[in-house]
């Protein structure tokens, strides 16, 4: 398996922090998820996800061929190219069958050591690539998750990396031509255990049924280092004050990242993930002009409850404040008992529009509220920008 060294940034060039702060840029050093990894020198593993394309391609390419490849590398997000040792491997007349044992590296999650398996067949012509839920894995029973009620809990990252995959196989087999995006095929994932697995996460709250969900949306599980990833974004505030930069956004992750980076080009980039408290704590005593706060509605949530630790595993959203904040907004009582049961977060955005409050606006006016009083007083001008899982702004408060 690939370690930590393939998912590391290219090694600082020839110049110096000087040269560094001149450039106002930190491409020379690695920040964020990839500091923890050069940082700590704790090996990264792979999602389910990134397993179930593993076993797909693996799959497919021997239903076509009549020859499992073993190790089988695949394509993730972000140009990553990994290769899977198969755990089980069967070919039948029409199907076939490929499992990868998952790796989460050194910070072992819930379904570490776990089984999973994809079984393909061809089909029909124009339907495209179907997915299937089988044993283990679980199946939407309720509205507001990312993909309809009746989907197998396969999200849609996976599905689009695996759809992928199972494309460039197709090319190199020649089954379709060069310029194919589609190939038509049915995919059921599985996972060994699955079921009681699910028990220990937060699917039976949320109305996935029957097993695990299968996520990924980079196919990487960074282990987690908190004071490397803390240091990194406190080397970047000191970067960009050394520079001149008047403006900074603290982005959770790689999707709000393309966002502000498409709403400002050239803004220099904190790599914030979780740690909303060790920007906006930093930023105290090193203020710089403007700050961003760019992320997933569902996590800015969290910091207008007040919380600066965003993680899912730490800190849970408060359906109850969500309610309040929808009251606050115009919504009526039965509208704000919606929001208190609501399964997600995107799913009350969604009902609170849908009637005409706008629940995302309060929220990231809450959230920018919260921020202004861990700084303190700090001169710094604070924005907050809430987006959906793909990166669509949902609302803006500040500047």
């Amino acid at each position: 398996m690939p370690g930590p060294s393939e998912l590391d940034p290219a090694p600082p060039g020839p110049g110096n922090d000087a040269a560094l702060a001149e450039s106002g840029r930190r491409d020379s050093r690695p920040t964020g998820r990839a500091a923890q990894l050069s940082s700590s020198q704790l090996r990264p593993g792979w999602t389910t996800g990134a397993c179930a394309a593993a076993g797909a391609k693996a799959a497919w390419v021997a239903l076509h061929s009549g020859d499992f490849p073993d190790p089988v590398e695949v394509t993730l997000p972000q140009g990553r190219q990994p290769a899977f040792a198969l755990t089980t491997e069967t070919l039948g007349d029409d199907s076939a069958s490929a499992a990868v044992t998952k790796d989460a590296g050194d910070d072992p999650d819930v379904t570490h050591g776990a089984v999973i398996r994809a079984t393909v067949r061809a089909g029909a012509p124009g339907s495209g690539v179907r997915f299937v839920a089988g044993p283990g894995v679980g199946t939407i029973t309720r509205p507001g998750l990312p993909l309809p009620v009746g989907e197998p809990a396969i999200n849609p990252m996976p599905r689009r990396y695996i759809t992928e995959n199972l494309v460039a196989a197709s090319r190199e087999l020649g089954l379709v031509g060069p310029d194919a995006t589609e190939v038509d095929a049915v995919v059921e994932v599985s996972v060994d255990g699955g079921e009681q697995l699910a028990g220990r996460t937060w699917n039976p709250r949320i109305g996935i049924v029957g097993g695990i969900s299968i996520l990924g949306t980079t196919g990487v599980v960074v282990p987690y280092s908190c004071s490397a990833w803390i240091a990194s974004i406190h080397e970047g505030i000191d970067v960009a004050r050394a520079s001149g930069a008047g403006h900074a956004a603290a982005c959770t992750g790689s999707t709000s990242e393309a966002t502000v980076t498409a709403l400002y080009p050239g803004v220099e980039v904190l790599d914030m993930g979780d740690f909303a408290g060790a920007v906006l704590k930093y930023l105290r005593s090193h203020p710089l002009p403007r700050l961003t706060i760019c992320g997933g509605i569902a996590k800015l949530s969290k910091l207008a409850n007040g919380y600066l630790d965003l993680h899912s595993h730490r800190t849970q959203v408060d359906t109850g404040q969500l309610a309040e904040l929808a009251a606050a907004a115009g919504a009526q009582p039965d509208l704000a008992d919606q929001v208190r049961q609501a399964t997600t977060v995107a799913q009350a955005v969604t009902q609170c529009a849908d009637a005409g409050v706008d629940l995302a606006g309060a929220i990231v006016t809450a959230a920018r509220q919260q921020a202004l009083e861990v700084l303190r007083g700090a001169p710094v001008e604070v924005e907050v920008i809430g987006t959906d899982r793909r990166g669509t702004v949902l609302a803006r408060a500040g500047w």
